[in-house]
Order: C-alpha cells, then sequence, then structure tokens
C-alpha cells in the first residue's frame, strides 16, 4: 500500500508547485504592469504553462485574483505561528510578535496587494469548502498557541482557547477586509490597539 500512495503524493506536489508557479507569475506581472492590463495569456508564457494547464488550477483570472488575496493572508499564517513559537518563550511575546509581523507585512504591501487581498473573500465565498478549511485551520493555530500558554501558566482561564481562537482571527480578518476596501483605514493604528485587546483577553498579569 505504501508504494500504491507514493505516485499520488507525487502528482499532488507536482500540482502545488505548477499552481505555485502561475501565482508568481501573474504577482510579478500584476506588480508591473497592472491587473487590468495582464491577460491570462501573459501570466501563462511567464509562468511557461499551457492554458489548459492554467484552467486545470484556475477556472477564470477572477479565481486567480481571488486566489492570490486569500495566499497572502492566510498561507502565511500558520509558519508565522510555528516560528513564533519556537522563538519567543512567553505567550505575551508571542502575541507581540504576532502583531509586529503583521504590521511589518502590511508595511510592505501596496495598492496592488490591497485589490487582491479585497478579491479573497469573494472567492471563498463561493467555495464553502475552503473556505471552512481555512477558517478552522487558522482557529486551530490560535488554540494552539493558547493551549501552549496554558501550560505555561501564562494565560487566562475564563474563557476557551477555542472562543479566543475565534476573537483572533475575527479581528484580524475584519480588520484587513476593512483596509483593503479603503486605503484610508487606519491599519496600523487598529493593529495597536488590537494588540492591547489581545493580550488583556489572553495573557495572565
Amino acid at each position: 500500500m505504501g508504494e500504491a500512495a507514493a505516485p499520488i503524493g507525487r502528482r499532488e506536489k507536482r500540482k502545488q508547485e505548477i499552481r505555485s508557479r502561475i501565482e508568481e507569475a501573474a504577482y510579478t506581472l500584476f506588480q508591473r504592469q497592472g491587473i487590468e492590463d495582464t491577460s491570462i495569456e501573459q501570466i501563462c508564457v511567464q509562468a511557461d504553462v499551457a492554458r489548459r494547464t492554467f484552467y486545470g488550477h484556475f477556472p477564470n483570472k477572477h479565481a486567480l485574483l481571488g486566489g492570490l488575496g486569500i495566499s497572502r493572508v492566510y498561507a502565511r499564517m500558520e509558519p508565522m505561528l510555528r516560528e513564533l513559537m519556537a522563538n519567543h518563550p512567553t505567550t505575551r511575546a508571542r502575541l507581540e510578535g504576532m502583531v509586529d509581523y503583521i504590521e511589518s507585512n502590511f508595511a510592505a504591501m501596496n495598492d496592488i496587494d490591497r485589490q487582491l487581498i479585497a478579491m479573497g473573500p469573494t472567492v471563498l465565498a463561493e467555495d464553502k469548502e475552503q473556505q471552512q478549511e481555512l477558517g478552522v485551520t487558522a482557529i486551530d493555530s490560535f488554540k494552539r498557541l493558547i493551549d501552549a500558554g496554558a501550560q505555561l501558566g501564562d494565560v487566562k482561564t475564563e474563557f476557551s482557547a477555542e472562543i479566543l481562537g475565534y476573537v483572533v482571527v475575527g479581528t484580524l480578518n475584519t480588520l484587513t477586509t476593512s483596509w483593503a476596501l479603503d486605503s484610508r483605514f487606519p491599519i496600523f493604528a487598529k493593529l495597536e490597539e488590537a494588540r492591547i485587546v489581545f493580550e488583556h483577553l489572553i495573557c495572565a498579569d
């Protein structure tokens, strides 16, 4: 049975590699010449894939845009939390590091990033399975952070790890969407306020 499973794993890995190549090519072109002026044909040339390969991963350009927006926000979350858990000894330091990381990402983003992130929710709305998977993964990641804090004895016990995870993820999602829809939204001031709220709700004095 082990031998039969291996080729499936290789195919899935290859599929992910091609999808990533398409996304990276598209993102490079969007930054260089804008979203509206970039065609699927140009993306295929940049990624060195056939059009049928593109459509095997994305049904249309809209799906690609939303997929990029989702990856700009969600793909980094779990690796970020793993790194914070490994590099910081306390829950308070991990939460501080998380907000610092998010702020540094926003500082590096531009109008193209904002447009892509704004399209993410519309794609998720059309794919309930992916929406649920991303939500569960994000909540579970924060639950692990809080559960680890419970073992350290530096988190409050009046709220469950699950509900705290919902609060953190929901807050960050709302702030991100608000900024994506309105470039005037004071994202950094709101993140600083969220930093205080998270520490007040989660960290033991």
